[in-house]
């Protein structure tokens, strides 16, 4: 039920502090809890006024899905990504003592159109799912999948996220680091987070719960939460918009050091994540819902302060709550409820009694959509009453579950990932993907959440793989119309006569599905290739799309 709009003459609901001193009988009983008489309801308090400019903050001059993805992961992101991939690559190559014959050795730094076509495969696997990462590189018929091998290799694929990395390890300060927790990746998140809350503005009904990515490695924030699905792992503090599923704002609980909002001291740690997530939307006339986690009587007037509405489950024996809600007994259908100033407080028994707290309901019980029940094959109509809070709060109260059960069907994180900051990076990856696809569809196109996803794998393969091909053959008319000449490979102090893996042979696979490996003494010194002298030296250098 929408209530009515806030305005001026309702003052009484919502500041009491203005009133005269010649009338502080009215003002104390304000001040104190007053039963509702549910046979003379007074209308339900208003709403603050709405000053919010719902939709895109970002001018889109396309409409395809890799535009809208690219809003978050745009090229400074990529380009801080693959720098820093580079970075740790180095490091790791000059710090550890290496095998000449190690894969590491003959790493190539990577770019900001590979590590495109890398998010690109990630998300590809969160559609095509396997057990084992190996599996999408193999030769069965019955495991193969082709497409990603045109894209990426299996060892450069498996190197890059051996070394993908988000920060500076030399310059971390835990001191001074606003969530030494997240050292590891706070950069990107703490990023693409912002572009979350700078590209979109939400509607007013928003929701706040929390989401649990699955880990079950050493970290000393790991939570356990019995009723989520992962039930261990890291925990995700989330703001969402009800209607959509879109993540506006997060928070990562990582203990004692989680940036909180500058009032914390204050407050319990409830209060002060939702006022965190709410931070940059608070005296703008949002409305949020909440779970009895959260919600509680001093977080209801510190938002009434700050023109905030809420409401959500509550918890009988939260503080400030009437004695009457924790101790009374009710029979099924029946409601008591309690006022204080904009804040309502009821007590309602279904199957088990249900307490809500609201600032813009009051204890009204309304009918239900009406449902059909089918005994001995007739339909039986049946009317289901219930307050219009519940009824509200049921509808608003999934913005957070709608996101989580949209990601669960495309997986990007795996479990076979043990670091904790790359199970992160893949979760923000998968929702910049849903957030990426709201915004498509808020921008008037109609596409299934899959169709979405397939495309902008699609767009990033076209658009950033060719490029990196090309980059990668960008002396390809020389490679096809230069002067080329066989030479020995260079002699080395181990070995007078050294060989290399063919180029042209390595590209076949034998009987058994493995990659043939066959050796040469011979290059292509202008190409800075390997290659058999026939056939592989003329067909590297006449086959165009080789």
């Amino acid at each position: 039920m929408d209530s009515e709009e806030y305005s001026e003459s309702d003052s009484s609901y919502e500041d009491i502090s203005d009133e005269s001193d010649s009338d502080e009988d009215t003002l104390d009983a304000a001040r104190n809890w007053c039963r509702i008489d549910q046979e003379n309801l007074a209308p339900p308090p208003p709403r603050f006024p709405f000053s919010g400019n719902p939709g895109l903050n970002t001018r889109m001059d396309g409409s395809s899905p890799i535009e809208f993805f690219c809003i978050f992961f745009d090229d400074d992101i990529v380009g801080y990504i693959a720098s820093e991939t580079n970075r740790y690559a180095e490091d790791f190559i000059e710090k550890n003592d290496l095998t000449p014959s190690s894969r590491v050795q003959k790493w190539k730094d990577v770019d900001s159109s590979e590590i495109r076509v890398f998010l690109g495969i990630i998300i590809l696997q969160g559609i095509v799912q396997k057990p084992l990462q190996k599996w999408y590189w193999s030769q069965r018929p019955l495991l193969s999948t082709p497409y990603l091998k045109q894209l990426m290799s299996e060892k450069r694929f498996s190197i890059i996220m051996k070394f993908l990395h988000f920060t500076n390890n030399d310059t971390i300060d835990l001191e001074t680091h606003p969530q030494p927790g997240l050292r590891k990746v706070y950069e990107v998140y703490d990023a693409i987070n912002r572009k979350f809350k700078s590209s979109y503005v939400p509607e007013r009904d928003v929701s706040v719960d929390e989401s649990l990515l699955l880990y079950k490695g050493r970290l000393g924030c790991k939570q356990y939460l019995p009723k989520k699905r992962a039930r261990f792992g890291i925990k995700f503090y989330q703001l969402c918009e009800s209607s959509s599923g879109y993540i506006w704002n997060s928070l990562i609980y990582t203990g004692k050091d989680m940036p909180l909002w500058n009032e914390s001291p204050k407050y319990k740690s409830t209060t002060n994540i939702v006022m965190t997530l709410l931070e940059d939307l608070i005296d703008k006339g949002y409305c949020v819902t909440l779970d009895n986690f959260y919600t509680s009587p001093e977080l209801a007037e510190l938002l009434l302060s700050h023109r905030t509405d809420v409401y959500g489950t509550l918890r009988p024996n939260r503080i400030g709550v009437p004695e009457e809600i924790k101790k009374g007994t009710l029979k099924k259908g029946e409601i008591i409820g309690f006022q204080k100033g904009k804040i309502c407080v009821m007590k309602y028994m279904d199957k088990k009694p249900i307490c809500i707290l609201s600032t813009v309901h009051n204890t009204v019980i309304v009918e239900q959509d009406k449902k059909r029940k089918k005994t001995h094959g007739k339909s039986e109509r049946i009317v289901s009453k219930k307050p219009q809070a519940i009824i509200d709060y049921n509808l608003t109260m999934g913005g957070v579950d709608k996101a989580d059960h949209c990601l669960s069907y495309y997986p990007t994180v795996r479990n076979q990932q043990k670091k904790y900051y790359l199970k992160i990076f893949r979760q923000i990856l998968n929702q910049s993907v849903w957030n990426s696809f709201v915004l498509y569809k808020k921008n008037g196109d109609t596409i299934s959440h899959l169709d979405f996803r397939l495309q902008l794998v699609e767009e990033l393969a076209k658009i950033y793989g060719e490029s990196k091909h090309s980059s990668q053959n960008t002396t390809s008319s020389d490679r096809l119309n230069g002067r080329h000449f066989p030479s020995h490979i260079q002699p080395t102090q181990k070995k007078k006569a050294p060989t290399k893996i063919c180029i042209v042979c390595s590209q076949k696979f034998n009987e058994k599905g493995q990659r043939v490996r066959k050796e040469s003494r011979y290059q292509c010194a202008q190409c800075n290739v390997t290659l058999c002298v026939t056939p592989c030296f003329e067909k590297y250098h006449t086959v165009e799309n080789f």
